[in-house]
């Protein structure tokens, strides 16, 4: 039985002009301990997807309907409480850009300790303490003088290391991270990448890492699901989607990335595939 399950996810949002379908007709699964990359442009409505599980989509204008059953539950029919009471403890999010996401007016430990006394109701003494050794886990230096810090004196990276803190220290049966990366230059991508890589498998928690890159999903993720234009148009192991894609879209998606390719040779943009899958 699946950990998490969706089923037949649709969100639209109303527009002056007509309706946006962001997220149509979107099933799949996810399995205990496993990491699943969905990957796809900006627009194809990969965060939309997760960001609904959590009811983190501005109701209104945006209108859900199909399942998301997580171990008997399903999300989308939880009363806001019941949700308040999933999300940042069971279910946890780090989101796109470190640089906004963090409060600029609470101290990083407070906000590292927030979800303890939230979900624990520990007081702040023992909270901050948590935060403490939370903030270490992931590498971050000399945490006890740090923790005292303010969003502005930490670096990209630095930053992106508090929200996983922050993520990691109610012990999530799940961890989305959304783009996790964005912004953050090519060497700190890969210190984060390998960090919530490390988290995952010493803790078995499960995992779903939002990206459009995918040699980044290739390189973390048991599975992968391709999304394009609100629909999931693949879905597969990770190494069966890489070596033998079905999807038009999907072999763009290799063909354009730098990454999977031999340095020196031209790379097929994505426009290129499409018009050659629709010409055939």
């Amino acid at each position: 039985m699946s950990q998490l399950s969706v089923r037949n996810l649709h969100v639209t949002f109303p527009l002056r002009e007509g309706t946006l379908h962001a997220a149509k007709d979107v099933s799949f699964d996810l399995q205990k301990g496993e990491a699943l990359g969905i990957v796809g442009e900006s627009g194809s409505g990969k965060s939309v997807c997760v960001s609904s599980l959590l009811g983190l989509l501005p109701m209104p204008p945006a209108i859900t309907s199909g399942e998301a059953v997580f171990e008997g539950q399903d999300l989308y029919r939880c009363s806001p409480a019941q949700l308040r009471a999933i999300r940042g403890k069971r279910i946890s999010m780090i989101f796109q850009d470190p640089m906004t996401s963090l409060n600029p007016h609470m101290r990083v430990v407070d906000q590292i300790a927030e979800p303890l006394r939230i979900h624990e109701g520990l007081s702040k003494n023992a909270a901050r303490a948590r935060a403490v050794k939370a903030m270490e886990s992931v590498g971050i230096p000399d945490a006890a003088q740090r923790a005292k810090s303010w969003p502005h004196e930490f670096s990209g990276g630095m930053r992106q290391r508090v929200m996983i803190a922050m993520a990691m220290i109610s012990e999530p049966e799940i961890l989305i991270a959304d783009e996790p990366t964005t912004a953050l230059d090519v060497t700190v991508q890969r210190q984060i990448l390998n960090l919530i890589r490390d988290l995952q498998k010493k803790t078995g928690m499960s995992l779903i890492l939002i990206s459009h890159d995918l040699a980044v999903v290739a390189s973390i993720c048991d599975r992968i699901a391709v999304m394009r234009h609100g629909v999931m148009v693949e879905q597969g192991n990770s190494k069966e989607v890489l070596s033998n894609p079905q999807h038009p879209y999907t072999r763009g998606l290799l063909e354009c990335n730098p990454a999977l390719h031999e340095p020196g040779s031209r790379l097929t943009t994505l426009e290129e595939m499409m018009e050659e899958a629709e010409d055939s």
